[in-house]
């Protein structure tokens, strides 16, 4: 029986024919781990053809790619191009796609001057990443573990919050819950913000003392090479009536944002959901980025959930819901799930409560 990984093979291998090319260059480190179950983190690449694939990586992996990989493994002393140079001239393959968006200048031009001349590179745009789109049983599984552990680590961090505790001091406990609760590790910088600085959408932790007012706190472990991500904004003390009218309405946009996820259903539309809300409490022009992200391998992945985007919505897409207001000087709220795309809409992976939380401060 065929391993996962070689059916994921032998689909892109599909894809390769229809895009009418021999073989395809797959430098970017999550499509290898996608393809061959190998989780190095630097000096490796993927040369895949007719379904087949060779990994060629450094001396420094021998061992781990020998036992993770279930392809051909070739262990290389030298540079990686001009050994993959020579397989593609063995094979006598001619029309090579790379990943463009994946291969520096200096690499593709490596590789080119390596090539024999019968062979030419073409460029490539996100086709191992299409396929890792819609996540398969086992994927939604580890996801779902990711999140799990993403939402107690909240809580355990919130349960020991005490008053003097700096935002720096907040997101590495956040982060040494996360570990302890079963994470390799965070899937981006843990942002904790409190007050105006809360203002910033990607604000970095501070030195200071969280004072009371808003904390907007996001945060995503990644957990058997699969991310979660989530986001929940807290008032330590008692919040006052301008900050509970706020709260609310970006809870109303983040619910109808909920709502309008479904099979089928165009990107655009569930981004349009979460601003009309906005836009009745005239506070849309205080939402400055999209509603929300694809994520699996990567914590950002395709599709993006944004007014401009193009895309439809399938079942077994992971994304994210997470509108926000940020009003300088006064500060901003944002309200995230991680959720799974159904026949029947959504399912929410990240049960942390959203109901508006209080700290003593």
């Amino acid at each position: 029986m065929a391993t996962r990984e070689e059916e994921r093979r032998t689909r892109a291998g599909a894809l390769l024919a229809e895009e009418k090319l021999d073989a395809l260059l797959v430098t970017n480190l999550h499509n290898v781990r996608y393809l061959t179950g190998f989780t190095g983190s630097n000096a490796h690449l993927l040369l895949l053809r007719d379904g087949s694939a060779q990994l060629l990586t450094d001396p420094r992996y021998d061992v781990q790619a020998r036992q993770q990989a279930n392809c051909k493994v070739e262990i290389v002393k030298g540079s990686l191009f001009r050994a993959t140079a020579r397989s593609i001239n063995k094979a006598r393959v001619r029309r090579v796609g790379f990943e463009a968006a994946n291969l520096s200048w200096a690499s593709w031009k490596a590789m080119d001057d390596a090539l024999p001349d019968r062979a030419t590179l073409r460029d490539t745009d996100g086709l191992v990443e299409g396929m890792r789109t819609v996540k398969d049983a086992a994927e939604l599984d580890l996801i779902r573990s990711s999140c799990a552990t993403n939402c107690r680590a909240l809580d355990l961090a919130l349960r020991n919050f005490q008053a003097g505790m700096t935002e720096q001091e907040l997101a590495a406990e956040i982060d040494y819950r996360s570990r302890q609760e079963g994470a390799s590790g965070p899937a981006f910088d843990t942002i904790v913000a409190g007050g105006a600085h809360s203002a910033l959408p990607h604000a970095q932790p501070r030195p200071r003392a969280i004072e009371p007012g808003i904390l907007l706190i996001d945060m995503g472990a990644f957990q058997a090479n699969y991310a979660s991500d989530m986001t929940r904004t807290v008032h330590a003390g008692p919040p006052p009536a301008r900050f509970r009218r706020m709260y609310g309405a970006v809870l109303e946009a983040q619910l109808a944002g909920l709502n309008a996820v479904s099979d089928g259903a165009t990107t655009r539309s569930v981004d349009r959901a979460t601003r009309r809300v906005l836009k009745n409490h005239g506070l849309d022009g205080y939402f400055t980025h999209s509603t929300g992200h694809g994520l699996g391998l990567e914590i950002h992945e395709r599709p993006r959930i944004a007014r401009s985007d193009k895309g439809k919505l399938s079942a077994g897409m992971v994304i994210t819901i997470e509108p926000g207001i940020y009003i300088e000087g006064w500060g901003g709220i944002r309200i995230e799930d991680t959720v799974v795309v159904t026949s029947k809409g959504c399912e929410i992976l990240t049960p942390a409560s959203k109901k508006l939380r209080t700290l003593r401060s």
